[in-house]
């Protein structure tokens, strides 16, 4: 279906729009659209005409938000999608893909899947940019507000956000190699450790925190950092412990002797590894090519 030319940059206006509420700052929105920052000005004036609202309100370096604008970028983020479908119609050839692909996720996802997911997406769409992405607070806020694509984590949604299983995990100690723990931790022994946390949500791993809590115990933590990677830098040489994923702690193990693995206590099982997505995308054929892309990547790093 042919659109009008006027149609055609309304789109373009609106993309820029949701772009520059997301930046909430004319040149990092410029930069990311691939505009000169007068040609960004000159959109958001022709924005303010049209929506007779000031739409951004200069606050020191950046602007904020009007009350206008706040409801526009909610609105934008489930409409924008479709309107893009609807022009570009149903086929996506990722050979000429041109944009911004967003995922949520931690280290782990960029050393577990990434080798297997990322070569697979630039030889299938070198000109698309993938923007791995920590997660925000403790919600999937960037899926709802259209400013991630998809987000990779163990942990469910509420609706109406989608899950689909990748493939499962556990969870594993790693210490010191003069450690005096050979095997197994027992619960006792493993609560009265001093542990390096990593700050998945908050300032805890949620899953660590919840199964303790519900046997009537909890952890100390003596190092909290950011990156599970980080963890096992902080362990050698110090007797704590720290808890990760088995995936990445063999991986990272196997090239680092100064750490070892230690199993973690019983009960403290295997976990879902799973993607996660709104459902306004889930037609969208660009999403639809990405969520296959994934699929295939995990299919791959379950079977080596």
């Amino acid at each position: 279906m042919h659109m009008p030319h006027s149609d055609l940059g309304l789109l373009h206006d609106l993309r820029a729009l949701s772009v520059l509420l997301e930046e909430r700052n004319v040149t990092r929105a410029a930069l990311r659209f691939h505009l000169s920052q007068p040609a960004m000005s000159r959109t958001l004036q022709r924005l303010r005409g049209l929506f007779d609202d000031e739409l951004l309100v200069r606050s020191g370096g950046d602007y904020e938000l009007t009350p206008r604008a706040r409801e526009m970028q909610h609105e934008l983020a489930l409409l924008l999608p479709r309107l893009q479908n609807f022009v570009a119609g149903k086929e996506f050839d990722p050979t000429t893909a041109t944009g911004i692909v967003r995922i949520v996720g931690t280290d782990y996802t960029t050393s577990t899947l990434g080798p297997y997911l990322l070569p697979k997406l630039f030889l299938a769409a070198p000109d698309l940019e993938v923007r791995i992405e920590p997660r925000e607070h403790d919600s999937y806020t960037a899926l709802e507000g259209g400013r991630a694509d998809i987000a990779l984590s163990v942990l469910r949604p509420a609706a109406p956000l989608r899950w689909e299983q990748l493939f499962a995990d556990d969870l594993v100690c790693v210490v010191d190699r003069d450690h005096p723990e050979r095997s197994r931790f027992s619960l006792a022994d493993y609560a009265a450790a001093r542990h390096v946390a990593v700050t998945v949500i908050g300032q805890e791993q949620p899953m660590i925190e919840r199964w303790l809590q519900t046997r009537g115990h909890s952890r100390t933590a003596a190092v909290r950092v950011a990156h599970f990677v980080s963890a096992l830098a902080a362990l050698p040489g110090t007797p704590l412990v720290a808890t990760i994923p088995r995936r990445l702690a063999e991986l990272q193990a196997a090239t680092d002797p100064r750490v070892r693995l230690v199993e973690a206590p019983e009960g403290l099982g295997s976990f879902p590894y799973g993607m996660v997505w709104h459902p306004r995308l889930e037609t969208d054929p660009t999403h639809t090519w990405l969520r296959g892309m994934i699929r295939a990547a995990a299919k791959d790093l379950t079977e080596c």
